[in-house]
């Protein structure tokens, strides 16, 4: 028999819906050089997690199945290897490590590049803690990097409720932009506290004949509903840009913008322990909050996967890891 130390995953054996996913023994990884190991206390879920659970990623990228999801991890440093001067055992760390190749977060433990981590927020427990790498970095890397927001800018955030955009109106707001945010009435109160200037409800009236002269469009939503993207053009100024979130930009696309005299870009988010170092001082300064809708346990895996694949929750759900 192996004496090889084992950990608690959520593996799936095959592409498909929710009940692919399966609580399970699997052998626990070791850190090689310049990578640390992590106790898993806290995962969390993420749209690209469904996604990617039916499609195998991009291009293939999860290779073929079995393989275990997720990339959000909050919990705490149990081992370092050789190189590591940045963390060390015993520190509370949050990050997304690898994406998108797998990291692997639906477990008790995960090892990634040291750098690829950052101490987590003080002032947060460890599931609003794993609420926030993937989301963070999407809005903030989508805001400064892509689309270069600067005070008085006019940004528009779709889908502004949601895991990402509700992080997204944070930063956009602190970075000194005026915020316009789409989602249904029951969120604007909410979205209002985190600091939107205007919010218009999607489901009452089309957004593009309300709002105007935009600097900014962030697309959560994409181009598949209802032409999001598409119809997001008509609301730029001359020169503004519109950063596609949840896929590439089409061509036709594209070619609209560029006769309109507009900027379009695809976005895909990577890892940046140093981004969130600075996400998670805007959190314990109090500037930025995080919304967890709910906390379930790993195993309850696929359960947490219909609700993300619903798309109506407010914030994020979590999957508690570690009791």
């Amino acid at each position: 028999m192996s004496s090889e130390p084992t950990m608690r995953a959520i593996i799936q054996d095959s592409l498909g819906g929710p009940e692919v996913l399966r609580l399970a023994e699997c052998p626990r990884p070791r850190p090689i050089p310049t990578e640390v190991l992590v106790r898993v206390h806290a995962a969390g879920v993420n749209p690209v997690d469904w996604k990617w659970r039916e499609s195998g990623g991009i291009g293939g990228l999860l290779g073929a199945p079995p393989f275990v999801l997720g990339w959000d991890v909050s919990g705490v440093v149990e081992e370092v290897g050789f190189g590591v001067h940045t963390l060390k055992v015993g520190d509370e760390v949050y990050g997304m490590p690898w994406f998108p190749r797998p990291a692997s977060a639906y477990a008790e433990y995960v090892t990634a590049p040291s750098r690829q981590f950052a101490l987590k927020p003080r002032t947060v427990d460890h599931p609003a803690a794993a609420a926030v790498p993937l989301a963070g970095l999407t809005a903030w890397q989508s805001l400064t990097d892509a689309a270069h927001v600067t005070a008085g800018r006019r940004v528009l955030i779709h889908a502004a409720a949601g895991g990402v955009g509700h992080l997204a109106v944070q930063f956009a707001k602190h970075l000194g932009a005026h915020v316009i945010g789409t989602a249904s009435a029951a969120k604007h109160d909410w979205l209002r506290e985190l600091g939107a200037d205007e919010v218009v409800d999607y489901t009452k009236v089309r957004f593009e004949e309300v709002v105007s002269d935009v600097d900014v469009v962030i697309d959560l939503v994409g181009e598949g509903h209802d032409a999001t993207t598409t119809r997001s053009l008509e609301t730029l100024r001359p020169g503004g840009t519109i950063v596609a979130v949840p896929s590439a930009v089409a061509p036709e696309v594209l070619e609209g913008a560029r006769a309109r005299g507009l900027n379009a870009t695809a976005f895909l988010v990577e890892p940046d322990g140093t981004a969130l170092a600075r996400i998670a001082d805007l959190i314990d300064k109090g500037v930025v909050r995080v919304e967890v809708a709910d906390v379930l346990p790993l195993s309850e895996a696929a359960e947490a996967q219909r609700r993300v694949q619903e798309g109506r929750t407010r914030g994020k759900i979590v999957l508690s890891v570690t009791s």
